[in-house]
């Protein structure tokens, strides 16, 4: 028998990366009474990882719950960047309704087409929240108009078109029905959630159903399962049985049972269908898409389906010369069992195995995807070496494809020049350029996922860090042709040693350097950026000839200028396919495939795979 639970509401809150999704999560949780008053409750408080701290991102869907009216509400807070695409996708099959938040100056951007197609797949009810309404620069009416637009093209339902609008203010707690009319809290959202998006139409008779969205861990339980009852009730110590992707069946018992509350995991006798719970079942292979099913009657629920990766890196033992220095060394059985557990959690990540053991294929949906990897990586004391990522293709009728993006350039007006022309370079045709009136101007161009590689390092240095770049999928095509990912070569050491002032300082006007006077480097590390487009070996270890004569300013210090320090994500961006970057806990260096300087060739030859 199918019911409605009219008691509970399950949500997402889905939008382009940085119009706010989080903080208005932080101020409904304040409003709805989850926090105490007297609670201190840090900014952006569903960001937990550090690393989402650090860079003012969310990388990881998380959930909450809260209570307004009698009404107890589910909501998800969704990653905006593009790379964590497949965490919105799995979000988007727990909930019934979203809310799309869109910036009231930047307007919709290529990750809100994303998330809201995905949406619409899905058939949830939407709510649109026009954020930071009170940005001098807003565009209330224009951007509310560009949104609609968009909800016209995507929708394949008369009543996707069904939607409330309403303009917000995340950082100040304040949304309205009304654009003329400011209020002082969020009880406009509020109660269009309860209004506007349907409680859940459950199954309370016939085996339970619970099909794992999330994995997560306690040092007591163990790995815990996260994710939507479908169908029936679940209680702590009941027999069930986990179904995996193959259809295999293995039985075990419910541990614990446990519920949102506010932001906690609290225990419960029972969970019901409609509701989102976390069950320890004492089992460790676990996997996001498996279902947990009444041992009676088990049937496996769908599977979650996500769009398939789009680049794929090669990530090695540390082969270096100054591996197990800083850091773990990794097996290759280690580096594989971290990979696997890594792609357990998130459903967007495959590993595929390499004729080499010590070589393993990482394939992600970006760049940025893959350099949060290998920090958490890092972050957990191993070593490895990573690639130069590389576009996947297929083939169809006979001919390989490649994958083409639509990229969006929100830059400066002086910046438009140099952006065009680098986008030209790297084979990208030039779609849509629009002028706004505060200085900016936005460009759309079709270009080759392989042409945005190592790109965004470029773009940020090109617009002195006031661009703003976002792309999403747009199709696949034949090769457009090769291009060298950058113009510049490399500067590669020549010997092992320490670096000496010296020696930099005669360096330092053949290119831009990457290790200061003092650190240690090996034959084939690669220590700048040569200013010509041919690698070129240096020794970097150089020592002064001491004599027992003295000249006029001979004995004054060396002064180097500042060195660029390479972050991961830059280093993905800089290498070229036949280079390796090695990770350790306390370095990022670059290095060639081939370390001794006699067996490679200073030359550079256009590379268009």
């Amino acid at each position: 028998m199918t019911t409605i639970n009219g008691n509970m509401r399950n949500i997402a809150i889905i939008a382009h990366v940085d119009h706010g999704k989080t903080t208005l999560v932080d101020k409904l949780l304040q409003q709805s009474g989850t926090f105490a008053a007297h609670q201190s409750i840090a900014e952006r408080v569903m960001d937990s990882m550090d690393l989402e701290r650090e860079r003012g991102i969310t990388i990881a869907a998380k959930n909450a719950s809260m209570m307004y009216k009698d009404v107890r509400i589910n909501i998800v807070d969704t990653p905006g960047h593009a790379d964590f695409g497949g965490e919105v996708e799995r979000t988007l099959m727990m909930v019934d309704g979203a809310i799309l938040l869109v910036d009231a100056a930047e307007g919709p951007l290529p990750q809100t087409r994303f998330v809201l197609q995905k949406a619409l797949q899905r058939n949830l009810r939407m709510i649109l929240v026009i954020n930071k309404v009170d940005r001098s620069d807003a565009r209330v009416d224009e951007v509310s108009e560009m949104v609609q637009d968009l909800f016209l093209e995507l929708s394949s339902e008369d009543h996707h078109l069904d939607f409330p609008i309403l303009y917000a203010s995340g950082r100040n707690g304040w949304a309205s029905k009304s654009k003329d009319i400011k209020t002082d809290n969020l009880q406009d959202l509020f109660d269009t959630v309860l209004e506007h998006v349907p409680p859940p139409r459950v199954q309370l008779e016939g085996g339970a159903q619970f099909l794992i969205n999330n994995l997560s861990y306690n040092n007591f339980l163990g790995r815990l399962a996260i994710g939507r009852i479908e169908r029936g009730t679940l209680t702590a110590n009941q027999n069930i049985v986990l179904i995996n992707k193959e259809g295999k069946q293995q039985q075990a018992k419910i541990i614990k049972v446990r519920a949102y509350r506010g932001l906690e995991q609290t225990d419960v006798e029972s969970v019901s269908a409609g509701d989102i719970a976390i069950l320890a079942t004492g089992l460790n292979d676990l996997a996001i898409g498996d279902t947990i099913a009444d041992a009676t009657n088990p049937e496996a629920l769908p599977r979650i389906e996500v769009d398939p990766p789009t680049v794929g890196v090669e990530v090695s033992v540390n082969t270096s010369p100054m591996a197990g220095r800083e850091g773990t060394y990794l097996t290759s059985s280690k580096l594989g069992e971290f990979l696997l557990k890594e792609a357990m959690n998130n459903v967007a990540l495959k590993i595929e195995n390499t004729d080499s053991p010590e070589v393993f294929i990482l394939k992600a949906r970006g760049e940025l995807q893959v350099a949060i990897v290998m920090e958490n990586l890092r972050r957990a004391g191993g070593e490895c070496m990573v690639a130069r990522p590389k576009v996947i293709t297929k083939k169809e009728k006979g001919e390989t494809l490649e994958p083409v993006e639509r990229v969006v350039l929100d830059v400066p007006d002086a910046s438009v020049g140099s952006v065009t022309e680098k986008l030209s370079i790297r084979k990208g045709r030039l779609e849509n350029m629009q002028a706004f009136n505060n200085g900016r101007t936005r460009i759309e161009f079709s270009i080759p996922t392989r042409g945005l590689l190592g790109y965004r390092s470029t773009f940020l240095t090109d617009t002195k860090g006031e661009g703003l770049m976002s792309s999403y999928f747009e199709g696949w095509e034949t090769n457009r042709g090769s291009f060298l990912s950058r113009v510049n070569g490399a500067l590669v050491a020549d010997r092992s040693g320490k670096t000496t002032e010296y020696a930099l300082s005669g360096l330092e006007e053949r290119g831009r350097l990457f290790v200061g006077a003092g650190e240690e480097v090996y034959e084939g590390m690669i220590v700048g950026e040569h200013n010509r487009d041919s690698n070129l070996d240096v020794n970097a270890v150089r020592e002064k000839k001491l004599t027992n004569m003295r000249a006029s300013g001979s004995d004054d210090s060396t002064k180097l200028s500042p060195v660029t320090r390479m972050s991961l994500e830059t280093a993905l961006d800089w290498v070229e396919d036949d280079d390796w970057i090695e990770i350790t806990p306390k370095n990022i260096r670059i290095r060639k495939r081939t370390l001794a300087s006699n067996q490679r060739s200073v030359s550079r030859r256009e590379k268009g795979e």
